[in-house]
């Protein structure tokens, strides 16, 4: 039992030194992975219509 108080008086002691963000810290990040998941989303997309169009293009002509 002293060694769950003594690991949990620690880990409280550890989270104590943490530099947590700001709320404002918090929220730029979180439109900032938006912003980037937006993105890939539209690359993939775009590379996927463009190999989806070539792969019925190919079928189209030899099937």
């Amino acid at each position: 039992m002293t060694r769950i108080r003594r690991f949990i008086a620690e880990a409280v002691s550890e989270l104590k030194k943490v530099s947590w963000p700001t709320v404002e810290q918090t929220r730029n990040l979180t439109v900032l992975v938006f912003a980037v998941s937006l993105a890939v989303g539209l690359y993939v997309f775009f590379w996927d219509r463009l190999f989806q169009g070539i792969i019925g293009f190919l079928t189209g002509v030899f099937g």
